[in-house]
């Protein structure tokens, strides 16, 4: 099978438009990590974070981009890794992405138009087909990898979510005059 190209047109836009981005969301599991869990014999759980992906998002916040993680499954590591990197909206436990997406969306008074996601599951597909700019990692699931504006260079886990968050900083100092 073929992999998509870095940009993939949908039939509503061409170019990912990173300037207007105000709300950063994304899944947790496959993309601030790279898909895996480690569950002890105690039942506790493990999951590596990437250190880069955790300053591109408190270098966002600064910047006044709000950032969001929506995962279906509910985690400790990932309260606590929020908890530390101070992500304001952290949503867990929701399989129906995009009803999680336009809910916070609309509470933050945000269309659409403002928003970014990044998924790598069918799951996460809805949701980034209805977001301005649709974002997934190479590793991403063949729905998903579909469903993107935008495939990143950098695996899941290993600064995928720097990239965008690069990518938004840029487009934002870009735009002042």
């Amino acid at each position: 099978m073929p992999r998509p190209k870095r940009r993939t047109a949908k039939s509503k836009k061409s170019a990912p438009k990173w300037e207007g981005i105000r709300l950063f969301a994304m899944d947790v599991d496959g993309v601030l990590t790279d898909g895996t869990v480690q569950i002890s014999s105690d039942g506790s759980e493990a999951k590596a974070f990437s250190i880069l992906d955790g300053h591109g998002l408190r270098q966002l916040a600064r910047d006044g981009v709000v950032t969001a993680w929506i995962s279906g499954r509910a985690s400790g590591a990932t309260t606590r890794r929020a908890q530390e990197l101070q992500i304001p909206h952290v949503i867990q436990g929701r399989i129906d992405k995009i009803t999680a997406l336009r809910d916070l969306a609309e509470e933050l008074g945000l269309s659409a138009a403002a928003c970014a996601y990044m998924g790598d599951d069918d799951i996460d597909a809805p949701a980034m087909a209805w977001a301005e700019v649709g974002i997934a990692p190479p590793d991403a699931m063949p729905t998903a990898l579909a469903a993107a504006d935008y495939v990143t260079r950098r695996p899941a886990g290993r600064g995928a979510v720097r990239e965008i968050c690069e990518l938004i900083r840029a487009a934002r100092v870009s735009r002042q005059p």
